[in-house]
C-alpha cells in the first residue's frame, strides 16, 4: 500500500518545526550576528540605516531637481 500524503504532511510539519526553532533563537545566536557583541550589532545596523537614508535623500534630491 502507498502512504498517500502522510509523507508530505510529515515533511511540512518538520519544516514548520524547524522554522519555529529559528524564530525562537536570540539575536546573538542568529547567523548574521554570530561573534558580534550587542554594541557591534547596534553600530553595524546604525551604519546601514545611515547609508540607506543617504541614498533616499539623494534620490529625493534628484527627483526634485528634475521637476
Amino acid at each position: 500500500m502507498t502512504r498517500g500524503n502522510q509523507r508530505d504532511l510529515a515533511r511540512d510539519k518538520a519544516a514548520k518545526k524547524a522554522s519555529d526553532l529559528q524564530k525562537s533563537k536570540s539575536a546573538a545566536e542568529k547567523e548574521g550576528n554570530k561573534g558580534l557583541s550587542l554594541e557591534a550589532r547596534k553600530q553595524r545596523d546604525a551604519d546601514l540605516m545611515r547609508e540607506k537614508q543617504k541614498l533616499k535623500d539623494l534620490k529625493a534630491a534628484e527627483a526634485a531637481a528634475k521637476k
